[in-house]
């Protein structure tokens, strides 16, 4: 059974937004880009702290990558894969889909 996190219309185009999913370990977070999302586990490779410094505020200031607030890794939008420090590394993607104007955690 999939999870409802949200309606699509919540994420604005372009930005992100956290979620807290009952019995993980960490939060995920889910980029919109038109009427597809990318979700990621919201801890950083390097540190294991949580990227946002202020709930929902994962985008870098160029708007092309996510920003670790802990020490400034950079993290693609389009897959996660690290552009800064503890390159290599990459954010642990989230499985979701979009069903009917709902994004949803795929059941596994």
């Amino acid at each position: 059974m999939s999870r409802r996190l949200c309606r699509l219309e919540e994420i604005p185009d372009g930005q992100a937004r956290g979620f807290v999913v009952q019995g993980a370990e960490h939060e995920v977070f889910v980029h919109r880009r038109g009427g597809s999302v990318r979700a990621f586990v919201n801890s950083c490779p390097h540190q294991g702290t949580p990227l946002d410094w202020v709930p929902d505020r994962f985008i870098a200031a160029d708007g092309e990558h996510f920003l670790c607030a802990t020490h400034g890794a950079l993290f693609r939008l389009e897959d996660g894969f690290v552009a800064g420090p503890c390159a290599g590394a990459r954010l642990a993607a989230v499985a979701v889909t979009v069903v009917a104007g709902w994004v949803e955690l795929d059941p596994d």
